[in-house]
């Protein structure tokens, strides 16, 4: 529950700071005439209905539940592929240069603002799981959430987005679908939600 509320608070963070506009701001652009976007409230929205309406639907508890045991039984014999894709979003940023498609900073600045937004990501991660304490869901640890893969590949994905949204918007679009999988597949290793 605290995961989606938390993840759904970030999303509208998200949202709002990718908002930012390339021209010049006028001085008709006050507070006042801003309008305010409801459509980004819909997935929050959701996410937050399905934690709250599952704090007391048993069927809900039950397929979290039944989730969380399949991943657990197969745990230790798979190569799990969310240690590496949590990266992707990130190393595109510099596969698409060396491809010789320029991003928005050189690689000097570039690597400063990864590795600050990385640093800036972890003390967060890092003070969260120190608070919220929740086990893991092999019992080994108590600091399941928030998911370190899953903030890293956000982290990721708004680099990407912010290095390319000029040249195209489908770079990062792909940063956020492979972070959302990242997500979604911590979910469904925890079953926390």
């Amino acid at each position: 529950m605290l995961k989606i509320i938390l993840f759904s608070l970030f999303s509208i963070a998200t949202i709002n700071a990718q908002e930012v506009k390339t021209d010049i701001v006028s001085k008709t652009d006050t507070p006042g005439n801003l309008k305010f976007n409801y459509k980004q409230l819909i997935i929050p929205t959701v996410l937050i209905g399905y934690g709250f309406i599952g704090l007391a639907s048993d069927q809900i508890k039950n397929f979290n539940s039944e989730i969380k045991e399949e991943v657990n039984e197969h745990i230790d014999e798979t190569i799990i592929i969310d240690d590496f894709s949590q990266y992707a979003p990130a190393v595109s940023v510099y596969a698409l240069n060396a491809a010789g498609i320029k991003g928005k900073n050189n690689l000097k600045d570039r690597s400063i603002i990864l590795a600050t937004s990385y640093i800036i990501m972890s003390t967060v991660v890092l003070g969260l799981k120190s608070i919220t304490k929740v086990p893991r869901p092999d019992g080994y640890g108590n600091n399941s959430f928030p998911s370190g893969h899953t903030a890293t590949a956000f982290a990721g994905a708004e680099f990407l987005w912010q290095e390319y949204k000029d040249k195209s918007i489908w770079n990062g679009i792909s940063g956020y679908v492979v972070a959302t999988e990242q997500g979604f597949s911590e979910y469904r290793m925890t079953g926390i939600g």
